[in-house]
Order: structure tokens, then C-alpha cells, then sequence
């Protein structure tokens, strides 16, 4: 499987914005479908927003629709998560997944991914 590495993760004031990325080794990152999942204390890990193969299609959990945006770049093998307008609310641990070959979908459940880095800190303060 697919080795993958998060980064940029960190503490941030409400209304701040945080730039994530995530590494991933190998030579076939373009056939992945590539995610974000995120969990706080004491709760369920949760989809965030995930970008298909080409990049053309991407989805996004409704609780950051419009605040967030997720991108990749099949020639470096990363992916990254640009946060905006952050909430407290928002603080989690972020995990970047990844699923070989994996039909698009308009929202995910932890179980569709198969690799997973180890995670990012991201702390909002008020």
C-alpha cells in the first residue's frame, strides 16, 4: 500500500487559515482516490473532503463546504488541504487516506480507505 506522511498541521487563532499536505510515496499516486478525516477528542473519526484521481471531481463534508479546499498534484505525489475561516470547532486530528482505484463518491465512511498516515494537530483557539 501506498506509504503516506501529513504535515502542516499547528495552532491557530479563529478566523485563521492552515495549509495541510500530505506526502505519498511511490510511482502510482494518480490512481489513487486521495481523503481528509479528521477526529477530535472523544469522537468518531469523520469525513472531511476527498479529490479523485485526475483531480476534476472533488467532495466535501458540509461542515467545511465553502471554507475549505482540497487539491493535489500527481507529478509531486502530495495532496493538500487549504483550511480557511477556521472554527473551534474544527480542531482535530487530520489523517490523509488514500483507496487504489476507488469510484468517486459525494461523501465517505472510514472503511473505504485502506491507507492512512499518521496524522496532523490542528488546534483553533477563540
Amino acid at each position: 500500500q501506498v506509504q503516506l506522511v501529513e504535515s502542516g498541521g499547528g495552532l491557530v487563532q479563529a478566523g485563521d487559515s492552515l495549509r495541510l499536505s500530505c506526502a505519498a510515496s511511490g510511482r502510482t499516486f494518480s490512481n489513487y482516490v486521495m481523503g481528509w478525516f479528521r477526529q477530535a477528542p472523544g469522537k468518531e473519526r469523520e469525513f472531511v473532503a476527498a479529490i479523485n484521481w485526475s483531480g476534476a471531481s472533488r467532495a466535501y463534508a458540509d461542515s467545511v463546504k465553502g471554507r475549505f479546499t482540497i487539491s493535489r498534484d500527481n507529478g509531486k505525489n502530495t495532496m493538500d488541504l487549504q483550511m480557511n475561516s477556521l472554527k473551534p470547532e474544527d480542531a482535530a486530528v487530520y489523517y490523509c487516506a488514500a483507496k487504489l482505484q476507488m469510484a468517486f463518491r459525494l461523501t465517505y465512511s472510514l472503511t473505504d480507505f485502506d491507507s492512512w498516515g499518521q496524522g496532523t494537530q490542528v488546534t483553533v483557539v477563540r
